[in-house]
């Protein structure tokens, strides 16, 4: 099998897989997923990742073709390098392979303009047009003309701080904490038109390429606010030259006044999504990102 014929027979990938007839080579590919690196008969390289085998949990319907839909879509405003649909299946999915590089001042700062470029693209609502994920989790992506706040509380923070406390992955403190960030939802400010946004723009989905760019990886891809994408950059300790980044962003479109105070909130929502998958582990995270909100929107509310 090469490049040409892959693109003209997506649907016989798993038949060559299955009968050993391309080199296999396992990568990693975060959490969820098996990775692995296939290399065809023409020298192509091919990133593939498939559910795992002996997961408990069968795949998720609509789970691949759900990423494929969001990889072309930010593909699509041709703003910022993403890898290219090879195929998508039901239970797997293939990319042209992005041979990764080590992260540069240069790279960073070309990726915080790139990164402005897709936001401005613009989404036509809130949501999507797809059924969404965000890791294994289901994504309420049903379109909404916003305003923002009340969808950004009713889509993306109530459905997972529910998962969270159902799953005892959050007390009755915690919990309340951020029921107090979701009544005061109105009084953040920063409100905007959806934004082309990644959704789940965390550190590990920036790949660092040999190319010298940035590249976007497992997106929850949606029309959402373009703060939530640059408040996700920062979780976890950040990427590399964060800074460059940010800076790169702000010169070619400055965020509305007081994004600063607003990080917290953005990251609320990843970090109630962690919780309700992996549990108590990131509670406190939630619980601190829930009281930086609430600090941030007393001092807009003081400073106003």
């Amino acid at each position: 099998m090469d490049l040409a014929y892959l693109r003209a027979h997506p649907e016989h990938l798993p038949t060559f897989l299955t009968h050993q007839r391309i080199r296999e080579t396992p990568v990693s590919g975060g959490d969820i997923c098996t990775a692995s690196r296939l290399t065809l008969d023409d020298g192509h390289s091919v990133f593939t990742k498939s559910w795992p085998e002996r997961s408990a949990r069968p795949v998720p319907e609509g789970f691949f073709t759900t990423e494929a839909a969001g990889l072309g879509w930010l593909r699509e405003a041709d703003a910022v390098p993403v890898p290219e649909v090879l195929v998508a299946l039901p239970d797997l999915l293939a990319l042209d392979w992005v041979e990764p590089g080590e992260p540069t001042p240069e790279a960073a700062e070309a990726f915080g303009r790139s990164l402005a470029r897709l936001h401005a693209s613009g989404a036509t609502a809130f949501g999507a047009e797809w059924t969404g994920f965000i890791g294994a989790l289901p994504q309420d992506n049903t379109p909404d003309p916003g305003p923002w706040p009340d969808w950004f509380a009713r889509r993306r923070l109530l459905p997972y701080l529910r998962m969270s406390v159902d799953r005892g992955a959050l007390d009755g403190a915690g919990a309340a904490l951020v029921e107090q960030v979701v009544d005061r939802i109105g009084e953040f400010g920063g409100d905007e038109p959806p934004a082309r946004v990644h959704g789940d723009l965390w550190p590990g989905n920036l790949l660092w390429g040999a190319d010298g760019r940035v590249w976007l990886v497992d997106p929850a891809a949606h029309g959402g606010h373009r703060e939530t994408d640059l408040a996700q950059l920062a979780l976890f300790g950040g990427p590399p030259h964060l800074e460059r980044i940010l800076a790169a962003y702000r010169e070619a479109r400055p965020p509305a006044d007081g994004w600063r105070e607003r990080v917290p909130l953005h990251q609320l929502h990843l970090l109630l999504v962690h919780t309700a998958l992996f549990g108590t582990a990131y509670a406190d995270a939630v619980v601190s990102a829930a009281r930086g909100a609430l600090r941030g929107v007393r001092r807009a509310t003081v400073d106003g």
